[in-house]
């Protein structure tokens, strides 16, 4: 208990900050603090919130790094690691429950946060589709292709594919730069219309092809690139 105690009064005052003046009150390695308190009871866990967020650039670099790359860091073990990745998996949860089963006309910035949330901070390409009902409501999401740091498969069957096993009218394309460029290439419009054109005979219609970059999303309807 002894090695406990110096930390217990900072510990204490963070809680009780977090409580009366919230989430917005502390910075993000405050927060990290709070979180690494339940899995590093007996250490002060400052030094090592700070290397997290020195090392990862943010509270979401943080939650969206590998357990290998998280346990790089000086006092963190395998088992801290594995449970910072609830971090992303309880974000991702929370920012999908504001948009499944909704129309996505009246949810749309909370599906762009939701898109953003879950692939803003991937370091390799993934390529997301969520599919959507007669009225628009999102009613399943799912990354149809990984890659490298430049470039995730796409398949049009597959698309289809999972499109109709869905009994979905309508899909939205999906896809992130780890590059942090938001700017749609060639290949990205290509691949677009290529899927448009695969999507018509099935009446399936394609909504909308968000590029996910570090800090902005581009949209291809929004742009007029379909």
């Amino acid at each position: 208990m002894t090695d406990l105690a110096p930390h217990t009064g900072h510990r204490d005052r963070l809680r009780e900050k977090l409580t009366s003046a919230g989430g917005l009150a502390l910075h993000d390695y405050e927060l990290l603090e709070l979180y690494l308190f339940r899995c590093i009871p007996r250490r002060d866990v400052k030094p090592i919130a700070k290397d997290l967020i020195a090392r990862f650039g943010d509270l979401g670099g943080v939650a969206s790094a590998t357990v290998g790359q998280l346990s790089s860091v000086r006092g963190v073990s395998e088992k801290t690691a594995a449970e910072l990745k609830l971090i992303k998996a309880l974000s991702e949860r929370l920012a999908r429950e504001q948009v499944i089963g909704r129309p996505v006309i009246t949810s749309w910035s909370a599906l762009v946060a939701y898109c953003r949330t879950a692939m803003q901070h991937a370091t390799t390409e993934q390529f997301r589709v969520l599919f959507l009902d007669r009225k628009n409501k999102l009613i399943a999401d799912e990354v149809l292709g990984e890659g490298t740091i430049d470039h995730a498969p796409v398949y049009p069957r597959e698309v289809v594919k999972s499109a109709l096993a869905h009994e979905a009218s309508a899909i939205i394309l999906v896809h992130n730069h780890p590059s942090g460029d938001a700017t749609p290439s060639q290949a990205d419009i290509e691949m677009t219309r290529t899927l448009m054109e695969i999507c018509k005979p099935f009446e399936i219609a394609v909504h909308d092809h968000l590029v996910i970059g570090r800090e902005n999303t581009a949209s291809f309807k929004t742009l007029g690139l379909m």
